[in-house]
């Protein structure tokens, strides 16, 4: 392979590892940090890259190929994030080469490593009752909440499935934790309302990409931050209003 040829395979190997990143939630900073680290293990030293939430432009040098990539959907799946760090640590350390490293980049990218829906909703549903009781609520409330927590999720999953639009997905769950969580109260299943909304809602809450808009402004990743940040805002505002309008009807 001559180096021209290489050089296209390195950049196709670069972008789509950080490709898989940003789809799975990393942050900016660790994205950028991976291809550089993965270059250099290639003798590839002028790397530049301009890595956002939506999009990657990569060059490999002023007279190299350069190249870009949209990102048109996002996820949380961390898994992918660490198998994607393993490979550029082995790469980095020489255990593996360049296409071996590319062939398990396309294995992580083809392979769905959620767990069944079933288990999703379950645990969303043991962590809804553990945070009533976390936030000082009654033990009687426990059921009302693991139903509500574990329905509201199942919306969200099925509403996210069908339109892809985080914002209208969240609104739906909140909608239906409301609903349930007042029909709990009303009906004698519950005693504490807002305890039992606040448990319920805590899968929603995108505890996570706050987290990661915090990282990259920290980093100087300044766009990707605000960007990362304002997406957190806008679901905390779906989780709220659909809340709000339970509450004042």
């Amino acid at each position: 392979m001559n180096e021209a040829k290489t050089n296209e395979f390195a950049l196709e190997c670069l972008l789509l590892a950080g490709r898989i990143m940003i789809e799975s939630g990393a942050e900016i900073y660790r994205v950028d940090d991976t291809m550089q680290r993965m270059a250099k293990s290639q003798n590839i030293m002028n790397v530049q890259s301009y890595v956002t939430s939506t999009g990657i432009i990569l060059s490999l040098g002023p007279t190299q190929p350069t190249r870009i990539t949209s990102i048109a959907r996002r996820s949380t799946d961390l898994k992918k994030v660490a198998l994607v760090n393993a490979v550029s640590r082995k790469l980095s350390n020489q255990i593996i080469t360049l296409t071996e490293a590319y062939d398990e980049l396309q294995k992580i990218q083809s392979t769905n490593y959620f767990l069944p829906t079933y288990i999703q909703v379950i645990a969303a549903a043991i962590a809804s009752g553990s945070f009533l009781i976390m936030f000082n609520g009654q033990w009687s409330d426990f059921v009302a909440a693991m139903i509500a927590g574990g329905m509201g999720y199942l919306t969200y999953l099925i509403a996210h499935d069908l339109t892809r639009v985080r914002f209208f997905s969240e609104f739906t769950a909140s909608l239906i934790v409301g609903i349930l969580a007042f029909a709990a109260v009303r009906y004698g299943f519950g005693t504490q309302l807002d305890k039992i909304i606040i448990g319920s809602v805590m899968p929603l809450v995108p505890g996570l990409p706050i987290t990661i808009a915090v990282r990259d402004l920290m980093s100087g990743h300044l766009l990707s931050g605000l960007a990362k940040g304002a997406e957190a805002f806008l679901t905390a505002f779906a989780i709220g209003s659909g809340i709000a309008i339970v509450l004042s009807f």
